[in-house]
């Protein structure tokens, strides 16, 4: 097995136990959505199925890139969350350097996702 190939199965599975989670319990996701937007629950639960959707999608050479288009957006969709939860951490009772620690850490994982899914155009290989 390629670090390539294991790299992505890695991303893969990543995504899809994190959109598990959105379902297994929400409250973590609830108390982290911006209060300005609608339908928290639903938000909640439409991000796990696109997680979930984008892991899986990772995996066959037919839907890699449009799945890595997918989770870009995706994570760039969700990073007012991110930025709220840094706000509110003590509330949560979530330490400061994990709150705001998390918010560059998504510059990282944007990266991953752009080079295992050939997103940017360069992956045309089969695995």
């Amino acid at each position: 097995m390629t670090l390539r190939l294991l790299s992505r199965y890695a991303l893969a599975l990543l995504f899809v136990l994190a959109g598990s989670w959105h379902f297994v319990h929400p409250a973590t996701y609830l108390a982290i959505m911006p209060p300005m937007l609608p339908a928290p629950l639903a938000l909640v639960y439409a991000s796990g199925i696109f997680e979930i959707m984008g892991g899986l999608g990772l995996l066959p050479t037919r839907t890699r890139r449009l799945a890595g288009w997918g989770l870009l957006a995706l994570l760039i969709a969700v990073f007012p969350a991110n930025v709220y939860m840094a706000l509110i951490h003590e509330r949560l009772h979530i330490p400061v350097w994990v709150a705001w620690g998390r918010l560059p850490l998504q510059l990282p994982l944007l990266w991953w996702v752009w080079r295992v899914s050939g997103a940017g155009g360069y992956g045309g290989k089969r695995e």
